[in-house]
């Protein structure tokens, strides 16, 4: 992929980005610069650069305002202590992006260009990446393809328009990880089947909003969704994969097929054997949940996603029922340990999942 870049004559002031730095939150603030490209048949993937950030300009028919056809994925670069700036295996962000393409419909960015896209922009604007220095601040990067041809018939867009935003975030927990509470929605459902809980698309999060917004009004940080077919077996957060540690030692997460496949989800699996965990990715279902908390079989419980990394899973809430909390246990608090040094370069990496961007 050749990439054209063009500097903006506007760039945030040192002054100003200090400021944003030194409490960046989440999703509210951006760099300076994106990275676009775009695909038709005739021309494959092409006009690739590097730009200032700017609003977009589309059509009221552009097709991805109709029919939804998009695809998006959520990953971080790190700032190590000796300055170098690091990404959290990246190609699997690019795979998953691809197996998301192919369930939307969407043309394939190979993982290459996909890597190369993101690492582009990151080198532009490395300075917005935090100090190693400010606890688990990172560069929060968004890659999206959407449908951007105008048309308003039902079929795969035959304009497709990559892009690649960043913006800084803040660690997730302030003052200390906290247990999130959940409630459990029995009305509503993520995926189905044949349906598209696999791909990271923004229709499965709008679907997840008014259970959230329910678990919210219920005073729950989280909800948790249910199978669709039979609404017993966990499946996983709004935003976050679920495990289960049992007496023995050895961990369940409920498997996949309906359910998004975390890049964390994978790291964690990999880091918690070699830990000497057994894991298992199976169907786990709500009455195994609470029974396994009521006999002390189940002895700890957290999530995970990109944005918490890991979280202990305090009580679980629905309407007429609960089931308390289990004791906080070690195993998500060292994972979470050695997670993040691995991260932000404060351990060696054993698996080789950084990737040097800087």
């Amino acid at each position: 992929m050749q990439i054209r870049t063009t500097l903006t004559t506007t760039p945030t002031s040192d002054e100003r980005l200090a400021e944003i730095l030194a409490n960046p939150g989440f999703g509210t603030h951006f760099t300076d610069h994106m990275f676009t490209v775009e695909w038709t048949p005739a021309e494959g993937w092409h006009d690739a650069r590097i730009e200032p950030y700017g609003p977009l300009t589309l059509d009221p028919a552009t097709a991805v305002l109709h029919y939804a056809q998009e695809t998006f994925e959520g990953m971080k670069a790190y700032r190590h202590p000796d300055g170098s700036v690091w990404s959290f295996r990246p190609e699997q962000n690019g795979e998953r992006m691809v197996r998301s393409s192919q369930r939307l419909a969407l043309p394939e960015l190979p993982v290459e260009d996909f890597v190369r896209a993101v690492d582009a922009l990151v080198e532009v604007d490395q300075r917005w990446v935090p100090d190693a220095s400010t606890g688990e601040k990172s560069l929060y990067l968004r890659p999206f393809m959407i449908a951007t041809e105008v048309f308003l018939g039902v079929r795969p867009s035959q304009h497709v328009t990559f892009m690649v935003i960043a913006s800084p975030a803040g660690a997730y927990f302030k003052g200390g990880v906290k247990p999130v509470s959940l409630w459990l929605t029995e009305e509503y459902t993520r995926a189905g089947r044949g349906g598209m809980g696999a791909a990271k698309t923004g229709g499965n999060y709008a679907s997840s909003l008014v259970a959230q917004q329910e678990a919210t009004e219920h005073g729950c940080d989280q909800v948790v969704f249910l199978d669709a077919q039979e609404g017993r077996y966990v499946e996983e957060l709004g935003g976050m994969n679920l495990y289960f540690v049992h007496a023995d030692g050895h961990i369940v997460t409920p498997g996949t097929g309906t359910i998004l496949e975390g890049i964390t989800r994978a790291s964690i699996i990999e880091l918690a054997q070699k830990m000497g965990h057994r894991v298992e990715e199976r169907r786990f279902s709500i009455d195994e949940w609470r029974d396994g908390v009521a006999s002390g079989e189940i002895t700890e419980i957290f999530a995970c996603g990109t944005a918490a990394v890991v979280t202990p899973v305090g009580e679980l809430r629905w309407d007429g029922g609960s089931v308390p909390s289990v004791p906080a246990g070690n195993v998500a608090e060292r994972i979470r340990a050695q997670l993040v040094d691995l991260q932000f370069g404060r351990s060696a990496d054993d698996f080789d999942w950084m990737h040097r961007i800087v």
